[in-house]
């Protein structure tokens, strides 16, 4: 489909491509069998100028932004979901400095994050998930540094990454209105990991609890320089970076579809390819048809996003629903195609299918998604 990119992003969307064919199918099995992080493709990806794709120029970065993350994002998952993960949570730890970050901090952590040193946002906690209003992180001043004290659960590159955008409550009396965002540096006394998942998909991707214990955080690190916009700075990342996700979901799709059909070509029952069966011809076109409504979708919020658009969750929600249901149809229904072969490991539909999964679930649910998008939608502000 013709989606009028600029010569410079079809040369980024090809370059993602490539990398992705010559560099990650090669070990993508052996990825998630052994669960290892991909440090070195994560190099390799620094030294290609991918991961600063989205960083300003005056930051060392390329310049570009949710549309041409979003390109590389689906390049990569259409090879490996969980490596594009390790990639993307970096926007996702990324994007509240370069939206919120005072010119100071900018200047500190954007040029280390655009030559390849990898970051992680943390929000989610035991009894704060889709309730991220109920966060039990403290944050106390004391002189010239805050100290941190809880532990967040689930953070996506958490233990791999150097720089972690975190989320505390400075003022627990006004809820959502209490919390503060810090930028965090790996090592800071205080400051460990707990419990590494073991998990059904994206396992490659390191999932990890960081545990704060008197963690004396510089007070310069307070993002912006002011206490009590924590929530509005994730609202703010998340509308950047659900068409990331959503990103993810459409790349996953596609590659199980490209692994369908060539296998339906291939596979001789009753002395025909199974292409010639009406049954197969309608699921392969349904999969088509959903993905690329669904990559419609996301290209559009990511063009919103990047216009400047004023209110842009609502369409944000929308794109990440989209596509992140449609992997899960998508990828079911390939393992379906392949029949037996599709269940065994051998064939990587099977892990694709474990790997849309998650996109349902993280950086805000599918149901929670339907609510944004109704609010938006009964306040009048959806179009």
């Amino acid at each position: 489909m013709e989606y009028f990119f600029t010569e410079t992003q079809k040369e980024i969307r090809d370059l993602a491509r490539r990398f992705a064919v010559e560099r990650i199918k090669p070990v993508r099995q052996e990825l998630d069998k052994t669960g290892e992080f991909p440090f070195g493709l994560m190099k390799e990806m620094a030294e290609l100028g991918l991961m600063g794709i989205y960083i300003p120029e005056e930051y060392g970065g390329f310049g570009g932004g949710i549309l041409e993350m979003c390109l590389v994002v689906e390049e990569l998952s259409r090879i490996d979901g969980a490596v594009a993960l390790g990639y993307a949570a970096c926007g996702l730890g990324t994007f509240p400095i370069i939206l919120a970050g005072t010119k100071e901090q900018k200047e500190r952590f954007l040029p280390r994050l655009a030559q390849g040193e990898l970051a992680a946002f943390a929000i989610t906690e035991a009894q704060a998930g889709s309730d991220a209003s109920n966060v039990k992180t403290r944050a106390r001043r004391e002189g010239d540094y805050y100290v941190l004290n809880g532990t967040k659960q689930f953070i996506t590159n958490g233990s791999v990454a150097k720089i972690y955008t975190v989320i505390a409550s400075t003022d627990p009396s006004r809820g959502a209105r209490g919390l503060s965002a810090f930028i965090v540096e790996d090592g800071t006394p205080g400051f460990s990991y707990g419990k590494i998942e073991d998990k059904m998909g994206i396992r490659c991707s390191k999932t990890a609890e960081l545990v704060f214990q008197d963690c004396r955080v510089p007070a310069e690190n307070l993002l912006g320089g002011k206490e009590g916009l924590g929530f509005i700075h994730t609202m703010r990342t998340f509308d950047r970076t659900r068409p990331g996700v959503g990103a993810q979901a459409v790349g996953i799709a596609q590659g199980a579809l490209d692994e369908a059909l060539e296998y339906a070509k291939t596979r001789i029952q009753f002395g025909q390819p199974i292409t010639s069966f009406q049954a197969v011809q309608l699921m392969l076109a349904d999969m088509a048809i959903q993905i690329e409504a669904a990559r419609a979708l996301v290209y559009e919020a990511a063009r919103a996003a990047d216009a400047g658009v004023k209110n842009i969750s609502g369409l944000a929600a929308m794109a990440k629903v989209m596509a992140s249901d449609t992997a899960m149809r998508v990828t079911t229904d390939a393992v379906q195609i392949l029949g037996g072969y599709g269940y065994m490991k051998d064939y990587p539909v099977e892990k694709m299918m474990r790997d849309a999964k998650i996109t349902q679930i993280y950086e805000g649910t599918n149901q929670i998604q339907r609510l944004v998008v109704a609010s938006e939608l009964i306040k009048g502000t959806l179009w």
